[in-house]
């Protein structure tokens, strides 16, 4: 399995952010995507993750998938957490694997590999920041997808949940998957760097 790019272009409002980029990333590899703000990182993977249109070129799996569109196989975890804040951890992650099929871990062992334990059952409005980015990645752990889409992954996290959020990209790859990285800092991870050009 790959995931490839070919002569990829992207246009947001009236400017595009880039174009003719070409890329690959084999199973169990990592691509931290690096460039100056305004390069096209956040837009590459919101991309690839179905959510924003492609210009000109082709993103996609290689070998694809029968009738799985290609967003069907990526986790994303953008900027924002994509939380209720009324709901529960656990609540959070039921109804995420529910959506998301492809059931993997159940809700209260991922929250044990995370280290949320002991706030499943509180309303994730009570979360701290770093706590509610741990509990994003909760969601990769419930619901299996081959390619892991991580905008700003360490954003928020201290030196432990940046070892945990390591290990559990480490364990992805060592299974096969393949994960694209937005990053200004070091994954802690081996990744081949994909840098885009752009303007701060």
């Amino acid at each position: 399995m790959r995931l490839f790019a070919d002569s990829l272009a992207c246009r947001r409002s009236s400017r595009v952010v880039f174009d003719s980029l070409t890329f690959e990333a084999g199973a169990g590899e990592a691509l931290a995507i690096v460039g100056p703000n305004g390069a096209g990182k956040s837009t590459l993977l919101r991309v690839i993750a179905g959510l924003l249109p492609v210009l000109a070129g082709r993103v996609g799996l290689d070998p694809a998938p029968e009738d799985t569109p290609l967003a069907e196989l990526c986790h994303y975890v953008g900027h924002r957490d994509a939380l209720k804040s009324a709901l529960t951890p656990i609540e959070q992650l039921t109804f995420w694997q529910a959506m998301l099929g492809g059931t993997a871990l159940p809700p209260d062992e991922a929250l044990a590999v995370v280290g949320l334990t002991h706030a499943s059952a509180l309303p994730s409005g009570y979360l701290s920041a770093g706590q509610r980015r741990r509990l994003a990645f909760a969601r990769l752990l419930v619901s299996h997808r081959p390619v892991w889409l991580l905008d700003e992954p360490q954003s928020a996290l201290d030196a432990a949940s940046r070892d945990r959020l390591a290990g559990l990209m480490a364990d992805h790859l060592a299974r096969g998957g393949i994960i694209l990285a937005a990053t200004h800092d070091p994954l802690g991870i081996p990744a081949r760097i994909l840098e885009l050009g752009g303007r701060s």
